[in-house]
């Protein structure tokens, strides 16, 4: 399989840290998030990534150069003025259609770190025959999402308002995808936009969009220095153990 890593934002939650970096090359327990995010998925098979930037991105292109591109094959999106998750993707379509290809793909966020077994929901979006799989928790979020008894998408929840009525769930996005190659042929969405916009006017049409449950996994959001901190502990203390963010 193949996958994009979204590394393009600003990091603007992530300052200080990112005055002088990229949010993809700042550090945890002395790796980076894009080596993190990279490793994650080298774990599952992943050979070939794209990889959209932005803010300092030759900074990311440097990186990736001294590092030989951690032995992978590694494409670069530049994004002259940000697109957002959906159209970044889009953007990167070429990527994932080039010689004919027909298989799923993962998107993934740089500022996530997590144990997700990326192989087990690969699966579970092909048994499902889903345009969109999304890894889901039950756990706090200022942007829950809402997802039907049969794991099916069906919007945005309202934080703080009423209870979705019995049947719903609210949950917690993971920032990792799959995604079949057809959502291509489906985004009507250009410019800048957001990829949950997109999907919430998919699900409208009849498509199909579903929630893979992450519940038992070790998940965290990188967006904010205390956040980073917490995961270098998490590492520190086993929580996370740290073959997952690096070679074997």
């Amino acid at each position: 399989m193949r996958a994009m890593v979204l590394a393009a934002g600003l990091g603007t939650r992530l300052r200080p840290l990112t005055d002088d970096r990229p949010k993809a090359l700042v550090e945890v327990a002395g790796h980076t998030l894009l080596e993190i995010t990279l490793r994650h998925l080298q774990q599952f098979g992943v050979r070939e990534v794209i990889v959209n930037v932005h803010h300092f991105a030759d900074m990311v292109v440097d990186y990736l150069k001294k590092q030989d591109n951690f032995g992978m094959r590694i494409e670069i999106s530049r994004e002259d003025v940000l697109l957002d998750t959906g159209g970044g993707l889009k953007k990167a379509a070429w990527f994932f259609l080039e010689d004919g290809r027909n298989e799923p793909f993962f998107v993934h966020n740089v500022d996530v770190i997590s144990n997700i077994d990326l192989a087990r929901m690969a699966q579970f979006h092909l048994e499902q025959d889903a345009l969109a799989t999304l890894a889901v928790q039950p756990r706090p979020t200022s942007r829950p999402l809402l997802f039907d008894s049969r794991g099916q998408f069906r919007g945005r929840a309202n934080p703080g308002g009423p209870q979705p009525h019995p049947g719903m769930h609210a949950l917690a996005f993971s920032g990792i995808h799959v995604l079949s190659p057809r959502i291509f042929d489906r985004i009507t969405e250009t410019g800048a936009f957001s990829i949950i916009d997109s999907y919430m006017r998919l699900v409208a049409e009849g498509e199909k969009i579903v929630a893979f449950r992450a519940d038992e996994y070790y998940w965290r959001d990188l967006g904010r220095p205390e956040n980073v901190a917490a995961a270098a502990r998490d590492i520190q203390t086993g929580k996370l153990d740290r073959t997952n963010i690096r070679s074997s």
